[in-house]
C-alpha cells in the first residue's frame, strides 16, 4: 500500500521535464507553498524560470537521477516522452506519481490501444503493424480510409499518415515504417468520421477519490490545438459518457495525479478515445482563469495526496494557442490583444520563436462561450503586426 501521508506545504516536489506544463505547474505549487524542482535534459527550458533548482542531466543516467531525485518529497511528470525507465530509477529514491507504469503504457500507441480494448473502452478500431506486408494485410480488415500512425514518439500530427489506397499504405511504410535501427512499430487505424473533438482533464488522489473537468471543444488547425473552449455546447449525455470514461481510464490505470483523454465524438453521438495524455494539457490551460481549481493545482494537490480541489466552471471561456508564426512580422502586439475585454495572456518562456512551436496561449472569459471564442480568436488576430 502507498503511504498515505500527505505531503504538506514547505516540501519539495520534483517535475521530470523542463517544458511548458512544468513551468505552470511550479507555479501553482509555488503559490501554495511547495518548493519545486524539475529534472531535465536541456538547461534552457522554460520550468527554469519558475522552479527553485534545475537538475540538468541523461535522462538515462540512473545516478544523475538518484542525485536529483535525493532532495525531493516525490516527483511528478510534465512530458510523456520520457523514458519509463528514468520514472522507474527515480521510484528507488522517492514516490512518483503517476507510477511509471502509466507512462509505460500510454507513451506507446500499442500498448495503449491493447489497455483501452481490454478494459472494454470504446476506440477505434485498429491493428498493429510491424511490417509493409502486415500493413498491407491491416488495410484489407480495417478498410479505407484509415490512418497509420507511429506507435511511439507522435504528437500534433507527426508520425501518422492518412492513407486511402494500398499505394498510400506502401509509401506510409516507406516513410514512417522504415527505421534506420530497424522496422519501427506503426498502429494502424480505422478513419473516424467524426462531428467533432472533445478532451476531459480528470484528477486521480492517492485515496482513489476522482473528479473531471467540464469537457472542452477542441478545434486543430495543421494538427496542433488551435481554439479549446467550455462549455462544449454538446447533449449531457455525450459529456456524461466522456467524463464516466476519463474516470474508469484513471482508475483501470491506477493513475496518481492529473491526465487528459481525448475523444473523438461522432455524427451519430458516440464518444471514442482518441488518446490519453498522462499529464496537465494544452486543452485544460483555460482551467487557471475558468474553474475554482486550475489544472495545475489539481496535479499538485493529487500528487501530494491533498483533497482534491472544485472543479466548477465559474464563466465560459476559450483559449487560442500562440504559436511561433505570430512572431513572423516581429514582436506581436500585446497591448492590442489585452484590450480585448476578459483576454489573459500567459507566455512559456522560450526564447526562439519557431513556426509551431507553441510559445504561449490567451484565455478569454465571457458570458457565453460564443463570445469567449470571439474574443479570444479577435485577440490573437489583432496581436498579429500587419
Amino acid at each position: 500500500m502507498p503511504d498515505a501521508t500527505p505531503i504538506l506545504p514547505g516540501r519539495v516536489i520534483g517535475v521530470l521535464g523542463g517544458g511548458q506544463l512544468g513551468s505552470m505547474f511550479a507555479t501553482a505549487a509555488s503559490r501554495m507553498g511547495y518548493r519545486v524542482e524539475a529534472i531535465s535534459d536541456v538547461a534552457d527550458c522554460p520550468a527554469a524560470i519558475h522552479c527553485d533548482h534545475l537538475h540538468v542531466g541523461d535522462y538515462a543516467d540512473s545516478a544523475f537521477l538518484e542525485r536529483a531525485a535525493t532532495a525531493c518529497d516525490v516527483i511528478t511528470f510534465e512530458f510523456e516522452n520520457i523514458p519509463a525507465s528514468a520514472g522507474r530509477a527515480l521510484t528507488a529514491a522517492v514516490p512518483v506519481r503517476p507510477c511509471p507504469e502509466v507512462l509505460f503504457t500510454t507513451q506507446d500507441r500499442a500498448r495503449e490501444k491493447e489497455f483501452l480494448t481490454s478494459h472494454g473502452i470504446p476506440c477505434a478500431a485498429y491493428r498493429v503493424v510491424r511490417s509493409r506486408d502486415e500493413l498491407q494485410e491491416a488495410v484489407k480488415v480495417i478498410g479505407l480510409p484509415a490512418v497509420v500512425k507511429t506507435a511511439a514518439f507522435g504528437y500534433d500530427g507527426k508520425g501518422q499518415a492518412k492513407l486511402s489506397s494500398l499505394a498510400d499504405a506502401d509509401a506510409a511504410w516507406r516513410s514512417l515504417g522504415e527505421g534506420p535501427g530497424g522496422p519501427n512499430t506503426l498502429v494502424c487505424e480505422a478513419w473516424i468520421e467524426f462531428d467533432c473533438e472533445i478532451s476531459v482533464v480528470a484528477a486521480r488522489g492517492l485515496d482513489g477519490a476522482t473528479l473531471a473537468f467540464p469537457p472542452s471543444r477542441n478545434a486543430h488547425a495543421n494538427h496542433i490545438l488551435d481554439v479549446s473552449s467550455v462549455p462544449a455546447g454538446l447533449p449531457e449525455a455525450v459529456l456524461d459518457e466522456a467524463a464516466a470514461l476519463a474516470t474508469k481510464i484513471l482508475t483501470s490505470l491506477g493513475v496518481v495525479g492529473v491526465a487528459c483523454v481525448e475523444f473523438f465524438v461522432t455524427r451519430e453521438g458516440r464518444v471514442l478515445v482518441n488518446e490519453i495524455a498522462p499529464r496537465t494539457h494544452n486543452s485544460g490551460h483555460l482551467t487557471i482563469e475558468a474553474c475554482d481549481t486550475s489544472q495545475f493545482e489539481q496535479q499538485v494537490r493529487a500528487v501530494c495526496g491533498l483533497p482534491l480541489g472544485s472543479t466548477r466552471l465559474r464563466s465560459p471561456a476559450a483559449m487560442a494557442n500562440l504559436l511561433g508564426d505570430c512572431w513572423a512580422q516581429g514582436e506581436p502586439d500585446w497591448a492590442s490583444a489585452l484590450a480585448v475585454p476578459g483576454v489573459s495572456l500567459h507566455l512559456y518562456g522560450k526564447r526562439e520563436p519557431r513556426p509551431g512551436r507553441k510559445m504561449g496561449h490567451l484565455t478569454a472569459l465571457a458570458p457565453t462561450v460564443a463570445e469567449a471564442i470571439e474574443r479570444v480568436t479577435r485577440a490573437r488576430r489583432v496581436l498579429r503586426r500587419g
